[in-house]
């Protein structure tokens, strides 16, 4: 039987490009995603390799909607084995005393609460059904502090953090959670980030070793690597994918 994958943020970015390649392997895709025209793009790329895929609305700060994407996508497939909590914002670049309080709740709402959230029910379908693997989506923002980002950049601490204890709770019981930190990838919200803030795309590649940006097929392949039996001994890690950019900070 195929396995099952959900996938939030699937509409667009890592999280398209990871819905491409697992699909590729032969498992069916739930996409999650707050824009529908961009999810069903999604799905019909899932489709054209084979598998099954439906797609779900969700606002991931909204916990009754993450809610019905889990029960939707065990209704359809019985469980869930593979969760990429991907779903995220990056803001508007300001510095943090320049930012609006409403942006700060918005990021903090749809990166850390729809993060936990998620993890939260599919995390109670894989621990009922003998375990299962998530990867969260942290950042190179996750594990080093960076100027413009602040908010964003505690919401994605605060991933690392949720990853790792979420094993030491649950490893016992068949759960892997990962999370992955991408450094400056070039995504439809990065590149809309730096047509905002063009300044600071020159400095993040000067401060990128590789003196590139990453692809998000090159991080798909990680998340993918990690999410299946291909890893079944890593777990409550956090793997940077950055070109180098956080290693020596």
């Amino acid at each position: 039987m195929s396995k099952v994958a959900v996938i939030t943020g699937g509409g667009s970015g890592l999280g398209k490009v990871t819905a491409k390649q697992m699909a590729e392997k032969g498992i069916n895709i739930v996409v999650v995603d707050i824009d529908q025209e961009s999810g069903q793009e999604t799905v019909e790329l899932v489709k054209q390799a084979g598998v099954d895929a439906f797609f779900v609305k969700a606002d991931v700060s909204k916990a009754d909607e993450v809610k019905n994407y889990v029960d939707q996508a065990v209704e359809k497939y019985g469980t869930i084995d593979y969760f990429f909590n991907n779903a995220g914002i990056s803001g508007s670049g300001k510095l943090f005393l320049e930012t609006d309080v409403n942006e700060i709740n918005k990021i903090v709402e749809i990166n850390m609460l729809g993060a936990l959230y998620g993890m939260h029910y599919v995390a109670e379908v894989m621990v009922k059904n003998g375990g299962g693997s998530i990867v969260n989506t942290s950042s190179s923002a996750g594990v080093i502090g960076q100027s413009t980002v602040v908010t964003y950049s505690a919401t994605k601490h605060g991933i690392v953090g949720m990853t790792k204890s979420m094993v030491a709770e649950y490893a016992k019981d068949g759960l892997r959670v990962n999370a992955i930190a991408p450094g400056p990838t070039e995504t439809p919200m990065v590149k809309k980030y730096f047509e905002d803030n063009p300044e600071m795309k020159e400095s993040a590649e000067k401060g990128i070793p590789q003196r590139r940006l990453g692809t998000p097929e090159e991080v798909a392949e990680l998340v993918t690597f990690l999410l299946t039996s291909d890893a079944p001994y890593i777990n409550g890690d956090v793997i940077r994918i950055d070109g180098g950019f956080t290693s020596t900070k």
